[in-house]
């Protein structure tokens, strides 16, 4: 049996819809939800008592937090953040692509092309020198250039590679500032 609802009924859940629309355009990040922000940021897997006691809250106001960071868009998505280098993927190479064109089909084709490869773990448009910055992740040197000559290479619109190697990694965060 279909439940009705009085016109007050609709009227406080209007509302509350109107309320909340308006709360999620207007979120305000305060201290509290800083420090939750960081160290989800650090441990996405820490529990909720844990968090509680690190930001100075009890469990279900934090949990609320977290779920209202959440709906909010804040908090993305959880991860794995996995070692490459134990898994097999010992180099970074950072590859800037000239296009011939700048037209939608060049720029499409060559976009649809990245995100169809795994080895593209980043890929920027660029204003300035080049079209686009690549970050790409290989076993080794070796994978990397055939990868760029069998694949990169080939993806119709490109018109020039140049890869820069790294010596050294200084710094890699997932971390945004707060």
């Amino acid at each position: 049996m279909q439940k009705h609802r009085s016109f007050a009924d609709l009227l406080e859940y209007n509302a509350k819809i109107i309320s909340y629309i308006g709360w999620k355009m207007s979120l305000q990040i305060d201290v509290i939800d800083k420090k939750i922000l960081a160290a989800l940021q650090r441990n996405g897997r820490i529990s909720n008592v844990e968090l509680a006691k690190k930001v100075g809250l009890s469990p279900t106001p934090c949990l609320r937090r977290v779920k209202i960071l959440e709906d909010a868009g804040i908090i993305d998505r959880y991860v794995a953040l996995l070692n490459p280098t134990k898994m097999g993927i010992t180099t970074t190479v950072f590859v800037r692509v000239w296009l011939e064109g700048q037209d939608e089909d060049t720029v499409s084709q060559f976009v649809k092309a990245v995100q169809a490869s795994p080895e593209v773990v980043e890929c920027h448009l660029m204003a300035g020198d080049c079209d686009f910055l690549l970050r790409v992740v290989a076993q080794d040197l070796e994978t990397y250039r055939r990868f760029q000559a069998e694949y990169l290479a080939r993806v119709k619109g490109v018109r020039s590679l140049k890869t820069d190697i790294p010596m050294q990694k200084i710094k890699l965060s997932w971390e945004i500032p707060l």
